[in-house]
C-alpha cells in the first residue's frame, strides 16, 4: 500500500479541524513527500500532548504518544519538537488548539 504524502496528510488534518471548529496551524513545514508528521495537541490548562506518526505492528498507520502518557507543559512540548527537528529537518508539526479534548486522529494511539 502506498503511503499518503505528508503534505496531503497535513491538509486533511487542517480541514478536519476546521470542520470540527478547532483551530489548527502548521507550526513547522517539512518535506512535502515524506516528512515525518508530529501533532502537538494543546489543551491549554490541561497541558499538551505530542503524537508522532508511526506504523503499527499490523502495518497500519498509528500514533505514538511521543512525550509520554501524561500531558506536558507547552514549553516541554516545544522543546521536544525542537530536539526532534535537530534530528530530522524534514518533519512537519501541526498544532491543534483543543481545550475541550475533542480532537482524535485516525488510527491507534500507542504509549511509549
Amino acid at each position: 500500500m502506498e503511503r499518503l504524502r505528508s503534505e496531503l496528510r497535513i491538509q486533511a488534518f487542517l480541514r478536519t479541524c476546521a470542520a470540527s471548529g478547532l483551530m489548527a496551524t502548521v507550526a513547522r513545514k517539512g518535506d512535502g513527500d515524506a516528512g515525518a508528521v508530529f501533532l502537538k495537541i494543546n489543551r491549554f490548562k490541561a497541558g499538551c500532548e505530542v503524537l508522532s506518526g508511526v506504523t503499527g505492528s499490523d502495518g497500519a498507520p498509528a500514533w505514538l504518544r511521543a512525550t509520554g502518557p501524561a500531558p506536558v507543559s507547552e514549553r516541554d512540548a516545544d522543546l521536544y519538537l525542537a530536539r526532534q527537528a535537530t534530528y530530522d529537518s524534514d518533519l512537519w508539526v501541526l498544532e491543534v488548539e483543543d481545550p475541550k479534548a475533542q480532537f482524535r486522529p485516525e488510527g491507534k494511539i500507542l504509549d511509549v
